[in-house]
């Protein structure tokens, strides 16, 4: 059973159509949107401030979803995935969003719409990706602008499959 706690009064809030894996942990103050998935080992942690998720959010194995006492919440839009082993630390995420594997999102970066986080990057504190870029490196910098291709063929068909996937788990 995955591990679901209320801290402080509050309780994850999570639809019914959502997967969420044996080994998971959400805690506290966590809304989750229609369609979302938690994978094996991945901690969404809402202790010391909100996260809030909306539809369609893939958090893959591994990952680690947090905030900053008093000062910085975590927002995720729709149809965003969050790859194997990334931190994400109180930003904020927008629609149609690629975060790869093993990367990491500090405090008070804002990920606009239609960009991708490449695997292993740190996008350093209160950074703005603007709409559109491709990011990587550490520290993380624009590499290029995002086609629509890209957008169709990655962030689309990655959070299209992390649905199918789920569902496997539903049967």
């Amino acid at each position: 059973m995955p591990v679901i706690l209320t801290v402080r009064n509050h309780t994850p809030q999570i639809e019914d159509d959502c997967f969420i894996a044996q080994n998971a942990t959400i805690i506290g103050n966590v809304t989750m949107g229609k369609q979302c998935s938690i994978w094996f080992n991945a901690v969404v942690r809402g202790d010391v401030n909100f996260i809030k998720m909306g539809n369609k959010v893939n958090v893959q194995d591994g990952v680690v979803i947090h905030g900053t006492y008093k000062t910085a919440p975590t927002t995720i839009g729709n149809n965003v995935s969050i790859g194997h082993n990334a931190l994400i630390h109180g930003c904020t995420i927008k629609d149609d969003v690629l975060i790869g594997m093993g990367s990491i999102v500090m405090d008070g970066c804002i990920i606009e719409s239609n960009s991708i986080i490449a695997a292993g990057a740190v996008v350093t504190k209160n950074t703005i990706v603007k709409s559109g870029s491709i990011y990587a490196g550490v520290p993380a910098k624009k590499v290029k602008d995002i086609s629509q291709e890209l957008i169709s063929g990655e962030i689309n068909r990655i959070a299209d499959n992390y649905i199918t996937y789920s569902s496997w788990f539903k049967e």
